[in-house]
């Protein structure tokens, strides 16, 4: 009967500490939460630079990078996406600019928006956006600090 309960309470801990472990993994370096495995909720990430809008992408026109599966609006945008990715991807992996200049992580917005010398950045919302807008290059060096030490 001993053994029974022990074994039972042996149990009942492995199962705690692995949901625990998972309660406190690392998160995934890009945010893919809207639209499962697909950066940027499956906006067009090029367009932001070139349209200078945010423009959904469509699911027939991708191209995938590190994993995650980028839509884009057109054959154009794909080629040029495809040939530098890393001047198009959202910095801090698509998570809010804000949160991430604050110390932690909170889904992007792909409505709430900017480009800052070149390069992409999402916050959670467009009020949070205004709010980050504030003071820019400061939250941008804040956010390169904690980048991607926010993940663990």
């Amino acid at each position: 009967m001993i053994r029974r309960q022990f074994f039972a309470f042996a149990a009942g801990a492995a199962a705690l500490a692995v949901s625990a472990g998972h309660a406190f993994a690392a998160k995934a370096s890009v945010y893919t939460g809207v639209v499962d495995g697909t950066g940027a909720a499956g906006y067009d990430v090029v367009a932001y630079q070139t349209q200078n809008d945010a423009v959904p992408g469509d699911a027939t026109i991708t191209a995938t990078h590190d994993g995650i599966t980028y839509r884009f609006a057109s054959e154009d945008n794909r080629a040029a996406f495809s040939a530098d990715p890393e001047k198009y991807l959202p910095r801090y992996g698509g998570y809010c600019a804000w949160a991430v200049s604050q110390g932690y992580t909170a889904h992007g917005d792909p409505e709430a928006w900017s480009v800052v010398d070149g390069a992409l950045y999402l916050n959670y919302s467009k009020s949070v956006r205004s709010r980050w807008q504030q003071d820019t290059a400061g939250n941008i060096s804040k956010g390169d600090a904690n980048w991607p030490g926010v993940l663990e």
